[in-house]
């Protein structure tokens, strides 16, 4: 018995499911939506997409997501430039500004194979602290350990981003790890 089939429909399925979180019954509905309740939403999604692959490109300074040689954020001169923040990647970068708490410079580090030492060390000339806002697990504390390392001996403040129980989350569902941690960096009240 032949499957019913309609490849356009289906190439659209297979790019929506190649998507990360995205799985075929939700590549399936959207693919829907787009071809049969909203094709003009769907090509405005087309073009926006094409003009960010076309434009984007990597900060040579951070390397976070610019349309220019240098992203906004390292460009922007009113940034305090004695904080540096380690992130792993561009959306770490995104959620931290969403908070609008922190308003210094940033600098992604995906892993230590990815680490350029010697542009780390030109970066953190003239920075006071670095701050690592690494998730917390044995791969963040080795990647930490290493880069501390390699910047020993430099006047720098090390720090890294309070971790533990979030707000409104029963102790029973925090896992081991978060705890811990939270017991360990307790503050004084």
């Amino acid at each position: 018995m032949r499957r019913y089939r309609v490849d356009a429909f289906e190439q659209l399925v297979e790019a929506l499911n190649s998507l990360p979180t995205i799985g075929r019954k939700s590549a399936l509905r959207l693919a829907y939506h787009m071809v049969q309740k909203d094709s003009f939403g769907a090509m405005k999604l087309s073009h926006a997409i094409e003009h960010a692959v076309a434009t984007l490109q990597s900060c040579r300074r951070c390397h976070t997501l610019s349309e220019d040689e240098l992203c906004t954020i390292c460009s922007d001169e009113s940034r305090d430039r004695s904080k540096l923040c380690l992130v792993q990647s561009a959306r770490d970068i995104f959620a931290i500004e969403e908070s609008g708490q922190y308003d210094g410079l940033y600098y992604i580090v995906a892993s230590v194979e990815d680490l350029d030492e010697a542009h780390l060390c030109r970066i953190v000339e003239g920075v006071e602290e670095v701050i690592f806002a690494f998730p917390p697990g044995i791969a963040s504390d080795t990647m930490t350990l290493y880069i501390e390392s390699r910047l020993e001996g430099r006047p720098l403040r090390f720090t890294r981003i309070a971790q533990g129980v979030p707000t409104g989350v029963e102790l029973e569902n925090i896992d081991l790890l978060s705890l811990g941690r939270a017991l360990e960096d307790r503050v004084e009240i």
